[in-house]
């Protein structure tokens, strides 16, 4: 099964310091306070290998021995460090499929094609929305021009009661849940 079709995945995109870790510690947060159990991904885009999770001195010696994959646990909590070349979304969204999440926030990945909600800083930000696809909203800290929004409603950042809460609705009616 497709995990799309076992669980929602929704996108958070945008520019460099556009909101998109507040917007998704908010939906994060929404979920949570209304039982949904969530997980996150977040794209490490700076290029090069995200600083290092794993922080046992063990599990580095397992990776640099050659391990593919490096794991450490204590009292319920679990760092995974992976090492495998072509590693994907999809990939991580399977992996997670283990945990049974009722959705996946995914921060990133712009050109991924799942729904997404759209960040923009103001009108230098506006051409995203021709760029990308499967946008359901977006949400703008300066008004844009409104052919550049095509159909899709756009949220100014200071309404986070009324965006967050407009998003979330979207994203149950998305998925009919």
């Amino acid at each position: 099964m497709a995990m799309e079709q076992y669980c929602p995945v929704i996108q958070v995109v945008g520019c460099k310091n556009s909101g998109k870790t507040t917007l998704m510690n908010q939906l994060i947060a929404r979920s949570a306070a209304n039982g949904y159990k969530t997980a996150a991904i977040k794209h490490h885009g700076h290029g090069g290998k995200p600083a290092e999770e794993v922080a046992e001195k063990d599990s580095r010696q397992h990776l640099g021995a050659g391990a593919a994959a490096a794991a450490v646990e204590g009292e319920g909590s679990v760092q995974i460090q992976i090492n495998q070349a072509g590693w994907t979304l999809e990939d991580t969204i399977a992996l997670y499929q283990f945990f049974s999440p009722d959705m996946i926030f995914v921060e990133g990945y712009k050109h991924a094609g799942y729904p997404k909600v759209v960040l923009l800083r103001g009108q230098r930000d506006a051409a995203l929305l021709k760029e990308l696809s499967n946008i359901f909203c977006a949400v703008t800290w300066e008004p844009i021009e409104k052919e550049d929004a095509f159909s899709i409603p756009v949220y100014t950042f200071y309404g986070e009661d009324d965006y967050v809460k407009n998003i979330w609705k979207k994203v149950k009616a998305y998925y009919g849940r």
